[in-house]
């Protein structure tokens, strides 16, 4: 088992050993390093970035060729880690305590630490493995002028004001943040742009962390509701094939067929992922997928309803002003304005 010791939390000395010690690409964009991987040890990806105010985002997406281990130290004020696995699993423990508590697939887990102590990530080999670690810094309690700060406030939250120990918290199955992580994944701007938005999500990820811990305390005894792993996969490709196929006529009865779900278990999945119903969302990923066209095609209005799946305009016409406060003709005509003013 190869095993690898950080002396700093610091992304950019993080990174720095990791590249030392695993070698690959690694490659800073503004405050974003990316350590890429395709050798011996194993493949993938590992990303870190730090935001104002003490918070940094870490992303592993890795499928190591032999176990892996993975200890990093804490100082004094240790932060708080908000971590989740969309894919595989991975195992943690403190120093170098025998349990190991394991982060599954879809599931939430948040982490302190007492003052000085360590963490242990376990990676099992050939076995691809994707998590996001949020780290909030804590400050000292000592420090009153940072009592308004973001960090202060969580910490007040996750620590109810005593002093921070050994302690992690596996949730339940969050199919939101797993939806949020995709939208992470998917920017392709650079610069600062890129920045902004990757602190925009991160910092939407963070809530939804923080909403699912509130709401496990308060439904313990169906912390994990009625969807298992494989069935929250499914749920997971019926929306990428949603996503793909805007156009087409798609039912409930289509959909239940295509995932092995049956409804209500389709139903429970789309609320947990997006918060809505399936044909909700089919509806806002066709209007999505309008307003793109409108924006950057020569379709007119009506070629665009029919081509997103739309069979009456008028109904089009209806939702899209929800939206957008606008009809689709006046968007358009806008968008022409902008491009005739360039």
């Amino acid at each position: 088992m190869k095993s690898i010791t950080l002396s700093s939390a610091a992304i950019k000395n993080m990174f720095q050993q990791l590249h030392q010690n695993f070698g690959g690409s690694l490659s800073v964009n503004v405050k974003e390093h990316i350590l890429t991987l395709d050798n011996e040890l194993g493949r993938g990806h590992i990303r870190g970035i730090t935001f104002k105010g003490g918070i940094s985002y870490l992303e592993f997406d890795m499928e190591f060729n032999e176990d892996f281990t993975l200890k990093t130290g804490s100082d004094e004020n240790a932060p708080i880690c908000f971590a989740y696995c969309s894919a595989g699993r991975i195992a943690h423990s403190f120093d170098n305590e025998t349990k190991k508590n394991v982060l599954e697939n879809f599931q939430t887990g948040i982490l302190t630490n007492a003052s000085n102590a360590d963490n242990v990530l376990y990676f099992q080999k050939d076995v691809r493995v994707k998590t996001s670690l949020i780290v909030v810094r804590t400050v000292a309690h000592a420090d009153t002028s940072k009592k308004n700060g973001l960090n202060y406030r969580l910490q007040e939250l996750m620590l109810n004001g005593k002093p921070a120990e050994n302690s992690i918290y596996i949730g339940s199955y969050n199919l939101k943040i797993a939806d949020q992580i995709s939208q992470l994944k998917a920017i392709k701007q650079q610069g600062i742009v890129r920045s902004l938005l990757i602190e925009g999500l991160v910092h939407m990820i963070l809530a939804l962390e923080v909403q699912q811990h509130t709401d496990d305390l308060k439904n313990q005894e169906t912390q994990t509701g009625s969807l298992n792993m494989r069935e929250m996969e499914s749920v997971r490709e019926i929306s990428d094939f949603v996503n793909n196929y805007p156009e087409r006529q798609l039912s409930i009865s289509e959909l239940c067929r295509k995932s092995g779900l049956s409804p209500s278990k389709l139903q429970e999945g789309f609320k947990l992922m997006h918060g809505t119903t399936v044909t909700d969302y089919i509806r806002e990923v066709r209007i999505l997928k309008a307003e793109e066209l409108i924006k950057n095609t020569d379709l007119n209005i009506s070629e665009v309803v029919y081509s997103i799946g739309f069979t009456s305009r008028s109904y089009f016409s209806k939702i899209f002003r929800n939206k957008y406060n606008c009809s689709p003709k006046q968007y358009k005509d806008k968008q022409n304005m902008v491009a005739a003013s360039l």
